[in-house]
């Protein structure tokens, strides 16, 4: 009987101190004072400047470059880089020409490899491929 007394009670005087909290905080929002309002921010009047400088100082840097291309080649031919043979940049982005193993054969000097030449724009992202030549891997390029 005792416990459920003190049950009783603990619970009366939590109500009476949640009701308390209650009246304090609703006194805290009428009392404050309203909030001076403000005009509209403006925008800049030419946005393009703004983006175009914000991918400038973003540019990546080659290495980032080089192995943006080397993944996005990978997953669009499902055949992973073995090297890069060249890399430029050039006024649409950058230029690279990727080493690939086509088809594995035994021995490996008779597997075939081919050259990807690949395109990037200014922000690394793949535009265009094209396999430029096929090989064997043992096969050193003729003299011309």
């Amino acid at each position: 009987m005792s416990n459920t007394k003190n049950t009783e009670e603990s619970q009366d005087s939590q109500e009476s101190q949640d009701s308390r909290e209650g009246q304090d905080s609703q006194r805290a929002r009428t009392s404050r004072t309203p909030r001076k309002r403000t005009a509209p921010r403006k925008r800049p009047e030419n946005d393009s400047d703004t983006t175009e400088n914000t991918t400038e100082r973003k540019k990546p840097k080659p290495m980032q470059v080089l192995r943006q291309a080397r993944e996005q080649l990978a997953e669009l031919t499902g055949m992973e880089a073995e090297s890069v043979s060249s890399f430029e940049q050039t006024s649409e982005g950058w230029t690279l020409e990727v080493e690939v193993l086509e088809l594995e054969r035994v021995p490996d000097t008779m597997s075939l490899m081919a050259s990807y030449q690949v395109e990037l724009d200014p922000d690394g992202d793949l535009t265009g491929y094209r396999r430029v030549r096929r090989y064997e891997r043992g096969r050193a390029d003729g003299r011309k």
